[in-house]
């Protein structure tokens, strides 16, 4: 009899602590500031947080760590799956540049977003019994908790791994040491360079960390999104100007149909495409020229301006070019806002706006290829998209965007 009290007891009080702890979950969530950029050991903390408070729909797991020994932790969003089937993934990380605050804040909006509405969304709780979404709000953690001690250290980019034998310069760009064409085009071999692609593909851990996780599970995953800023581009495989996607028209379509959602939200433009491509396009159309007949001479004079320019001036070693390299069908760069005003030092003002078009946009790309998966879904249909001929000019044209309009580095 005393035995059967005490399991009475000790289930009860189980239950009023799962309880007490879901409900201070809730009050935290429910006081976290979403239109604020946060350091991480806030973010880490909210993590924990979005965890408690919603058990039957988020867990995390860390999966790397980073040079300097930190975790580097996601949050996976599913709901069990009924039917018991096989449910498919959808990958999304955030802060590969540490500079870069509106990313971060965006998965963590991201996050908030799915949690406040999947109960009385009828689509998106469907989505979530057949997709798990893994959401890493940061990979580079050192370059970011970096980026926060000073004024002085607030642009940096890369990593903080040690300096080469023969340098003093600290760091690697973590989206330039993936093993997709890695080495190749658009990159430094200087390590004080923020372009620096490693000493090897992959030597970085947290690049590693990413390349070992989500390939246990290439054959699941629909979709890879990496969130970077900024320069409102959707970017698409691949960066290396002599490499197609096999689903080239689908993915340009598919970001187009995102770019329509996202300026429904706040008048914003979004430009799709691979990176050789859009980015000259973009600085030709901001010279106001309506005549067609000047867009091949201007492509022309983009790469006379810097004759030192070569066809190898894209990038390589990107994650989005690695997982589509993998078999992904669907990977894709989100560039958020804005297009030069702030750069990197985007108010904070900004970021609730920000976070509302690529909520739309992201959730428009998991929709279609969830439903493309799933024919339970009504598929997503959208207008074919193609781009002009002319596309090795182009390609020549894309550090003119880069170097001289913006400064902006992808």
């Amino acid at each position: 009899m005393k035995s059967w009290l005490l399991g009475l007891f000790l289930l009860t009080n189980t239950d009023l602590y799962t309880t007490h702890s879901v409900v201070e979950g809730l009050e935290s969530m429910q006081n976290y500031d979403y239109t604020k950029y946060h350091p991480m050991d806030e973010i880490y903390r909210w993590m924990e947080d979005v965890e408690r408070a919603n058990p039957e729909l988020i867990s995390s797991a860390v999966y790397g760590y980073t040079y300097e020994g930190r975790n580097i932790t996601l949050l996976k969003l599913g709901l069990n799956d009924t039917a018991g089937s096989e449910k498919k993934v959808i990958w999304m990380d955030c802060g590969i540049h540490a500079r870069e605050w509106i990313a971060p804040a965006f998965c963590q909006w991201f996050v908030k977003e799915i949690v406040n509405s999947y109960k009385t969304n009828k689509k998106l709780g469907q989505m979530l019994q057949n997709l798990d979404i893994y959401v890493t709000p940061v990979i580079n953690v050192d370059g970011y908790i970096f980026t926060w001690a000073n004024n002085s250290t607030r642009l940096w980019r890369k990593s903080r791994s040690l300096p080469p034998p023969d340098s003093t310069c600290y760091g690697v760009d973590l989206n330039r040491n993936f093993k997709a064409n890695w080495g190749t085009i658009g990159v430094s071999f200087d390590s004080c360079e923020n372009t620096y692609c490693g000493k090897s593909a992959g030597s970085e851990p947290e690049a590693q960390a990413v390349m070992d996780f989500v390939g246990t599970m290439v054959n699941q995953t629909l979709c890879f999104l990496t969130i970077h800023s900024a320069g409102q581009l959707i970017l698409l495989p691949y960066g290396h100007p002599e490499i197609s996607a096999p689903n080239y028209n689908e993915l340009v379509s598919v970001g187009q149909a995102a770019a329509v959602e996202m300026k429904k939200v706040h008048g914003m433009n979004y430009t799709v495409g691979t990176s050789p491509q859009i980015l000259c396009k973009t600085y030709i159309h901001s010279l106001k020229l309506n005549f067609n007949f000047l867009q091949p001479i201007l492509k022309s004079y983009c790469r006379l301006l810097h004759p030192h320019l070569s066809p190898s001036d894209p990038n390589s070693g990107s994650s989005r070019d690695w997982a589509r390299l993998i078999g992904i069908p669907f990977s894709y760069t989100f560039e958020l806002r804005d297009k030069g005003e702030f750069g990197h030092l985007l108010p904070e003002d900004h970021i609730q706006p920000a976070c509302e078009e690529a909520y739309v946009g992201a959730l428009s790309i998991i929709t279609y290829v969830h439903d493309k998966a799933f024919k339970n879904g009504a598929v997503t249909t959208v207008k074919h998209f193609t781009l002009a001929s002319g596309f090795t000019m182009t390609i020549w044209s894309t550090i003119v965007a880069v170097f001289v309009t913006t400064g902006f580095m992808v």
